[in-house]
């Protein structure tokens, strides 16, 4: 499509092609209101008289619309009237109604191939006198010889020259507006071919020998070739720029339709509690080109959107997806099933081609990880009660998981940036990348490889030495998740040679024995939630998988005061304790974790 500036260019270049006054049909030229035919022909800058043409019968169009005649024997303009190609005569007139000042240059040269005829009666020829007179609109007066009539204004004037034998007279001081004089030619003779309203040329090129012809009506004047094609670009440029613009708004209106329709289409899957698959533009859309990022997860970087002005959503962009999409379509699967108030709820989902991508409910608080601090630190810290419900709402939201659907499902990444937090400090488990699904009468799954985040795996997803993994190894993920609750700080540690430690929480033995000065609780019942908190935390990460309780018996000892709450025995003497345990066996002491592979 032709832009603007192309067009305006276009547009100059026919202006200055396209002159309004000069037309022509291949026969006949126009300057103003004469129309220009054998043997006279129009000169131009392009066009040179040629032997089809007879000498003298040049004119010249001005760009104010005159026609000239160009005589190469006499150096005055005669500008022309009209010609009458009937009588073969040609009227000259001054523009400037002052014909007798052009006429006195001319005296009484001769001006081939034109003869003057005189406008009254008389003789052909007459002596004429030229007169100066300050006092008329034309300086300059034309007056016979042979006249009786003498006007007394003449007097006033002055006598320039007398000119004998022309064949021309303009007017008279009686007669000052006539100004135009007539001239005739006799060769070439085309008067028998215009009385039959034809055209006239030289007959086979010939220069003393006319013929007549019919002029074809099908030859279309230049200029009017020349507004056609201008009129067709313009009018092809303004029929396609209304074709684009009715294409925006067809687009316009049909995207409006089509987000319409996701919009009621996705509502009635939010109403049935039912995902809703989005394509990826869908998805860039949500997020407006994933402009607000909202952190970077162990499976891909969320993304703040927006389904609607009430609904807020979180994106995750999963980044594995050169794999196979076990990950994606478990985690599609799983939460499709899960409607739990300590669960997060999947909205909707993506699988265009290798993009694929969760669409989540948004919680402004972001996920625990944030709140993880020391008492002492009051502007991240929660308190204690508000620490005990979230711990309370993930125990209950994995008990869902353990218990309360159609299947078992283990999540296999518990963990403080897996925990999102509603306006109310809601907890809501969420990433469910890793998690496997079971029979509930199902005690063991089989692994092919260890998962989960370093630092809440529990052993026995690492070495089979531990015992078979089931899902006491989120239980031992979410006794990991609370120490770190009670602690304010990971349970995991870089040194500076890079090498990955677990620190293992005998800091926690020390708190409930009053030993610890990291952290420092003043109320007392403070002290009894962060003491309960510790001590279900410690049976949840016991080494053997059938020394931690289930999900359900977690709930319950958080549900109670924690008075008669037991704290386990260390399970190990580290560097420098004086505590020991001989009842642990021999087994829990292997550091040295192997790593085994699955039976097929």
């Amino acid at each position: 499509m032709l832009n603007f500036q192309k067009f305006s260019l276009l547009l100059t270049v026919l202006f200055l092609l396209w002159n309004p006054v000069i037309g022509k049909n291949g026969c006949t030229d126009k300057c103003g209101g004469v129309h220009i035919q054998f043997p006279f022909y129009l000169k131009t800058t392009k066009l040179v008289r040629t032997t089809d043409y007879p000498l003298g019968f040049d004119l010249l169009c001005t760009d104010a619309d005159e026609t000239v005649l160009e005589l190469p024997s006499v150096p005055i303009k005669l500008f022309v009237k009209n010609i009458d190609y009937k009588s073969q005569q040609i009227q000259i007139y001054d523009p400037q109604n002052c014909l007798p000042k052009e006429l006195m240059k001319l005296g009484n040269s001769s001006i081939s191939p034109f003869k003057f005829q005189s406008l009254g009666a008389g003789a052909d020829k007459q002596n004429v006198s030229f007169f100066r007179c300050n006092s008329k609109s034309c300086p300059i007066l034309q007056l016979g010889f042979d006249d009786d009539f003498v006007d007394p204004e003449i007097l006033s004037c002055t006598k320039v020259s007398d000119v004998l034998s022309v064949q021309w007279r303009v007017g008279d001081l009686m007669d000052d507006l006539s100004n135009i004089v007539v001239m005739e030619w006799s060769n070439p003779d085309c008067r028998s071919c215009a009385a039959q309203e034809h055209k006239c040329k030289y007959k086979n090129g010939t220069q003393n020998e006319t013929e007549c012809f019919i002029c074809p009506t099908n030859i279309i004047p230049k200029s009017t070739i020349i507004l056609i094609v201008s009129g067709g670009i313009v009018g092809l440029v303004l029929l396609l720029l209304l074709v684009k613009a009715l294409f925006h708004v067809y687009g316009f209106y049909k995207m409006k339709g089509e987000d319409q329709a996701r919009i009621e289409k996705f509502l009635e899957d939010y109403r049935a509690m039912k995902p809703t698959r989005f394509t990826y533009a869908d998805i860039k859309r949500i997020t407006n080109g994933f402009s607000e990022s909202l952190g970077e997860g162990a499976h891909g970087a969320v993304f703040k959107g927006m389904l609607s002005r009430e609904i807020l959503v979180a994106v995750k962009i999963l980044n594995d997806v050169e794999g196979d999409g076990k990950d994606f379509i478990n985690e599609v699967g799983t939460m499709g099933k899960i409607h739990h108030v300590n669960v997060v709820r999947l909205l909707g989902f993506c699988a265009d081609g290798f993009h694929r991508a969760l669409v989540y409910d948004l919680f402004p608080n972001g996920s625990l990880q944030r709140f993880l601090a020391p008492p002492d630190n009051k502007d991240v810290f929660l308190g204690w009660e508000k620490l005990q419900q979230i711990a309370l709402g993930v125990a209950r939201g994995i008990e869902y998981l353990h218990l309360g659907c159609d299947h078992r499902i283990l999540h296999f990444d518990i963990n403080p940036h897996n925990v999102l937090l509603d306006d109310h400090y809601m907890p809501k488990i969420t990433d469910f990348g890793l998690a496997k699904l079971c029979p509930k009468n199902q005690s063991t799954v089989s692994m092919t490889a260890a998962r989960g985040t370093l630092g809440y795996i529990a052993p026995e997803v690492f070495s089979r030495n531990f015992g078979n993994v089931s899902y006491k190894a989120d239980i031992y993920s979410y006794g990991m998740l609370l120490l770190e609750m009670v602690g304010g700080r990971k349970n995991t540690n870089v040194s500076a040679e890079e090498s990955f430690q677990v620190l293992y929480p005998e800091w926690i033995h020390n708190l409930l024995e009053g030993k610890d000065v990291q952290v420092s609780i003043e109320d007392e019942g403070d002290v009894k939630i962060a003491k309960k908190l510790a001590i279900v935390g410690l049976w949840c990460i016991q080494w053997n998988p059938v020394d931690r309780p289930s999900m359900k018996t977690v709930v319950q000892m958080l549900e109670g005061d924690g008075d008669k709450l037991i704290a386990p025995a260390t399970p190990f003497d580290t560097a420098g304790s004086s505590r020991t345990n001989a009842a642990v066996p021999a087994r829990h002491q292997n550091f040295e974790l192997e790593i085994i592979h699955e039976l097929v």
